[in-house]
């Protein structure tokens, strides 16, 4: 197991833009939007040092990332032609769709996904995300007992991205903060339906009204959301984002999920 990580676990063109704007409106979570610093670091950090991951379908590495006024930070580093290719997915797409989802969690205020950027690296252009250690020995019932608005935010995100790949280890508590984070957002934004998540706590339950607002406020911006997205997906795959959150907004409820479709491969 790489050194770098403790032992318990731009665009086209690389050019990472600026975090787009909260579109959706506060609300009671407390998550906390990312730090310049920290996407500053990522974006321009030196990488001293990079070791493969030895888990995970793709090629991934673990980065020490130094710059001259920020202490050596760990990130994950997931180039683009370390990605094996898939038969539903485009190859070569899988970092951009990464980099998509954190965008959007940003528009609507929902800051569960640790900060990422697109970046050249050792093994060329990919993303680069901070490292967030998990929480040790927090089962499944304590998140749901006490994490449950933000459980609800994820299985939301996951619906309207069409997130094909929401394991448990994929939404953990993290070590130095009592919050939810999610993570490995690469199979998201397909123009059919993949969803596959074992987040099956609210079927058939209404969506808080908070949540509702937050959808709404992405219809609202919807050519703002366009602007924001195209760089990263298809035309195609920007508009069945936006109609899967005008479906869900309207029904207003959680959909019941189907067993034989709705379970993420090896969860």
């Amino acid at each position: 197991m790489t050194d770098l990580l403790p032992r318990n676990r731009t665009d086209r063109d690389g050019n990472a833009p600026g975090i787009p704007p909260r579109l959706a409106p506060a609300d009671r979570c407390t998550w906390r939007a990312p730090d310049d610093v920290i996407l500053d670091l990522l974006r321009r950090g030196r990488i001293t040092d990079c070791e493969l991951v030895p888990w995970g379908s793709n090629y991934t590495f673990a980065v020490r990332l130094e710059h001259d006024d920020h202490p050596p930070t760990v990130a994950i580093y997931k180039p683009r032609d370390g990605e094996i290719p898939l038969w539903d997915f485009p190859t070569g797409t899988l970092y951009r769709r990464e980099y998509a989802a954190f965008l959007v969690s940003c528009m609507l205020g929902w800051y569960f996904v640790p900060p990422v950027v697109i970046r050249d690296g050792p093994h060329g252009i990919g993303t680069v995300q901070l490292y967030v250690e998990p929480a040790r020995g927090v089962h499944d019932g304590e998140v749901r007992d006490n994490f449950t608005s933000q459980l609800q935010r994820i299985a939301l995100f996951d619906l309207i991205t069409n997130n094909a790949d929401r394991k448990a280890s994929h939404c953990f508590v993290g070590a130095d903060e009592p919050q939810l984070w999610g993570i490995d957002h690469g199979l998201t934004f397909h123009v059919h339906p993949k969803l596959r998540t074992v987040i099956w706590d609210f079927c058939g339950q209404p969506i808080a009204q908070e949540l509702l607002e937050a959808m709404e406020a992405l219809e609202r911006e919807a050519d703002r959301v366009r602007a924001t997205l195209r760089p990263y997906l298809t035309r195609q795959e920007v508009e069945m984002f936006l109609r899967r959150v005008a479906a869900l907004r309207e029904a207003g409820i959680f959909p019941h999920l189907n067993p034989r479709r709705n379970i993420p491969y090896g969860w």
